[in-house]
C-alpha cells in the first residue's frame, strides 16, 4: 500500500486534499466498506441519519470531526460526493471514485473547500483514515480499539496522524 497524498489552492483562502490508494479487494466490498455505516465504524466514523440521495447524514469521525453532511451523489459503485456542513462558511466536499484495476481497487477521495493555512493537517487526516480502511479491509478493526469522541480523537488515528503533519506541512501546495 503506498499513499499519495497531494494539496492544491481552489482560491486564495480555500484548498483541495486528494489522498489515493489500491486496495486488494473488489470493487463492491471496497464500496461496501466505505458507504455501510457498520462499515465505516471500523475505519473512519459513526454515522447516521438518512443515507441516500438528497438525505442528510450525522458523522463523528476518529478525527474528532463531527457535523451534518449530505449526500450529492451515489452512483453505485463508482462514486460518491457528499457536502459537509452544508449551508454553512465551513461547508466543503467529499468525493471519492473508485475504479477497478483487475482484480484490486483504487480509491481516490478529494476534499474541497479546507482552510488553506491548514490543508496539510487534513493531508496528514486522510492519509491516515485510508491507511485504516487497509486495515479494515484485511479483516483488522482499525477503528474504535479505544472509544473516540468528539472532543477525543481515536488513539491509533491520531498517533499516526502526528506522525504524518511534519510530512504534509513541508509539501508544496500546487
Amino acid at each position: 500500500m503506498k499513499i499519495i497524498g497531494t494539496m492544491r489552492p481552489l482560491d486564495g483562502t480555500r484548498g483541495a486534499v486528494r489522498v489515493e490508494d489500491v486496495y486488494e479487494t473488489d470493487i463492491d466490498d471496497l464500496w461496501e466498506a466505505c458507504t455501510n455505516p457498520e462499515r465505516l465504524a471500523r475505519w473512519i466514523a459513526k454515522v447516521s441519519g438518512d443515507l441516500r440521495v438528497g438525505g442528510l447524514f450525522y458523522a463523528v469521525f476518529t478525527s474528532t470531526w463531527t457535523g451534518p453532511g449530505r449526500i450529492d451523489e451515489c452512483e453505485k459503485p463508482h462514486h460518491l460526493l457528499l457536502t459537509t456542513e452544508p449551508g454553512t462558511s465551513d461547508e466543503a466536499q467529499i468525493e471519492a471514485w473508485l475504479t477497478e484495476e483487475g482484480s484490486r481497487t483504487r480509491l481516490v477521495v478529494e476534499e474541497r473547500g479546507l482552510p488553506l493555512e491548514r490543508l496539510y493537517f487534513h493531508g496528514a487526516g486522510w492519509q491516515a483514515h485510508l491507511e485504516d480502511l487497509g486495515r479494515s479491509l484485511g479483516g483488522e478493526a482499525a477503528a474504535g480499539l479505544e472509544p473516540w469522541t468528539e472532543q477525543s480523537p481515536e488513539p491509533g488515528w491520531r498517533a499516526r496522524w502526528t506522525e504524518l503533519t511534519p510530512t504534509y506541512e513541508q509539501m508544496v501546495i500546487d
